[in-house]
């Protein structure tokens, strides 16, 4: 059965672009750098800030990247982002992924990163960034997998945390461990010719803990999440004190390691 639409579990608070604003082409696109070529023509589709757009098109310097979001008011930092690095081939658009306003065959590279995740029918989403891709382009796609997250030291209240986060994110529509359904979904998408491969984001320096937990700490207690967890009758105002209290406590722990695995996949459109 097709799910409902899913509204962006995160929202855009602060705590949640600190992340987003920290994502780079090497760091969350590196299974897609080797198919980019000067004059490509790409698709970045849930593009938020714009961080991994500006290095996308500083990676075609002939070619052009489309950078689409479903929410409006995101293109305007986005689009300030591409200004800062002086990248002046992206053009910005809202756009919906599971009905894509562009001709078929309208890109060489369609590409999206911790989207499919947050959207109620991903095979839909596939099957149209299938469409909007050239022959012999590239659908290339990445999620993270909120199961297979793991860290130490074992602090308990971060194990009710990604509990509390999955309810809340399937309540919403989408499906929080998407990286290993990934390549499912594309098949069932009807693409073929599938490379699925796996990378992780690791979180252990100080500076890193530090960042990390205090996101964390700070999207629990103000976010689209921490609102829809309150909302929906997940969890009570005390029980995101005590994970806020918790990410807190981990992100002290000088043995502390965060790992955020990711599914990845390069989808070739014959």
């Amino acid at each position: 059965m097709t799910r409902k639409p899913a509204v962006y579990t995160h929202g855009h608070h602060e705590a949640v672009l600190r992340s987003h604003r920290w994502r780079t082409a090497g760091n969350s696109a590196a299974h897609l750098l080797p198919e980019l070529r000067p004059g490509a023509d790409v698709l970045d589709i849930g593009c938020g800030p714009g961080t991994i757009t500006a290095d996308l098109a500083s990676l075609v310097p002939e070619g052009t990247v489309t950078a689409v979001d479903a929410v409006a008011g995101i293109l305007a930092e986005a689009r300030e982002a591409a200004a800062a690095r002086g990248v002046h081939n992206v053009r910005f658009a809202v756009a919906d992924v599971q009905a894509l306003d562009f001709p078929d065959g309208s890109f060489d590279v369609v590409h999206a990163h911790q989207v499919l995740q947050h959207v109620g029918d991903p095979v839909g989403a596939l099957r149209e960034m299938r469409r909007v891709c050239r022959p012999g382009g590239v659908v290339a796609v990445r999620d993270s997998d909120y199961g297979a997250f793991t860290w130490f030291p074992e602090v308990p209240a971060l194990d009710t945390w990604r509990d509390l986060y999955r309810r809340v994110a399937r309540a919403n529509g989408g499906e929080p461990d998407a990286g290993r359904r990934l390549r499912s979904w594309a098949r069932a998408a009807g693409f073929t010719d599938i490379t699925a491969t796996a990378s992780a984001w690791c979180f252990t320096t100080p500076d890193e803990r530090a960042w990390w937990s205090e996101l964390w700490a700070d999207r629990t207690k103000a976010s689209t999440y921490a609102a829809l967890a309150l909302e929906g009758g997940h969890a009570r105002p005390d029980d995101l004190d005590g994970i806020a209290a918790a990410w807190r406590l981990w992100g002290q722990e000088d043995d502390g390691w965060f790992m955020v695995p990711h599914g990845e996949l390069l989808c070739r459109v014959p």
